[in-house]
């Protein structure tokens, strides 16, 4: 296989340079005369060597896929993309297990109807309060839910 520098590239790989030329230019890193120039050498690049040389005094992001780093050596198992984007979605996963916010407001609409508006209103907001600071204390402790699927041993 050919060094990295070496392999060819396509529009894509141009073209998200070109996005991250514009970028610093609007960042004022650098000025018109200097991102006409480096668009034009990038529209010609054939390999990635050729696209690093316009960028190579630009931080990041610059256009260019990053070099993968392996920071954690895992089984093989665990380097497969869908196991990857498995565990993603699972770590990722946004909001309540239960369904928090339809409980408060039937909790709210039972006490404004029994014992008015504003009791239900403070009530709910207690235990909106309560909820917040016990999920809070959990967190600092580091304590999680369990998941679904343990890890083995």
């Amino acid at each position: 296989m050919a060094p990295p520098d070496e392999i060819r590239i396509g529009d894509a790989e141009r073209d998200a340079v070109m996005v991250a030329l514009h970028d610093h230019f609007a960042a004022g890193r650098l000025d018109r005369t200097e991102l006409d120039e480096r668009l034009e050498s990038v529209l010609t690049a054939k390999t990635r060597g050729d696209l690093r040389a316009h960028v190579r005094d630009l931080p990041s992001p610059t256009g260019l896929p990053e070099p993968a780093v392996d920071r954690h050596p895992q089984t093989a198992h665990h380097r497969h993309p869908a196991h990857h984007h498995r565990h993603l979605a699972h770590r990722h996963r946004h909001g309540p297990i239960f369904p928090v916010f339809p409980l408060l407001f039937a909790a709210f609409l039972v006490l404004a109807f029994t014992a008015g508006p504003g009791t239900g209103f403070l009530v709910v907001l207690q235990i909106a309060l309560a909820v917040w600071v016990l999920r809070a204390v959990l967190l600092a402790f580091g304590i999680r839910r369990a998941r679904r699927h343990a890890p083995g041993p």
